[in-house]
């Protein structure tokens, strides 16, 4: 997996957050890089290492092949979801707004439904008012090789192909927190 399992010595963890926190308040440690604040406050996991997302290829509701190597150069949020999921449901109005408020500065939504019908997700999209490309991930292998277990799941992809952060469960993806984070990454042209 991309992601090792957490460990359960929470209290370290703890602790170290702490002392940077009394050391900060203090004056004498900065945060090592801004986006370390984003992914406190988002709930963002980034990678242990550097990690070249898996290549997959699906097809999307009209039945068009889709790689997502198509996608280099943009930056990916690839969602992983499904139409009984709640929190999918719940959060895709969310996705939507964050798509149209970047998708003209270089970000791409990609949505992968698992094991469902083409019919049933068409139908999905279409009451919440879903605009961005849905693909379909007929057996799960796709989910299954990003390690997907709670839904819903999402990666974002730099544009070298690298993933850059995952995130488990329901964001407010359109927060003010979020829409600032998603302008300085798409600005900054680094990933």
């Amino acid at each position: 997996m991309f992601f090792p399992a957490r460990s359960r010595r929470g209290d370290s963890c703890c602790l170290g957050i702490a002392a940077v926190a009394i050391l900060a308040a203090l004056g004498l440690a900065r945060p090592a890089a801004a986006s370390s604040h984003d992914f406190q406050v988002l709930g963002l996991q980034p990678p242990k290492e550097e990690v070249e997302a898996p290549d997959f290829t699906l097809k999307d509701l009209n039945g068009k092949q889709v790689q997502l190597r198509d996608f280099r150069g943009k930056v990916v949020f690839l969602n992983f979801f499904a139409t009984w999921c709640v929190p999918c449901r719940l959060e895709m109005p969310a996705m939507e707004r964050l798509s149209r408020a970047f998708k003209d500065k270089g970000l791409v939504v990609l949505a992968v439904d698992i094991k469902e019908s083409a019919m049933v997700v068409r139908a999905f999209l279409k009451e919440l008012k879903v605009t961005f490309p849905a693909l379909l991930d007929e057996d799960g292998s796709v989910a299954f090789t990003y390690g997907i277990r709670p839904l819903p799941a999402t990666f974002l992809i730099g544009r070298d192909g690298k993933i850059l952060w995952r995130a488990f469960g329901a964001r407010e993806w359109d927060s003010a927190a979020s829409r600032q984070y998603f302008s300085r990454l798409l600005s900054d042209g680094k990933h």
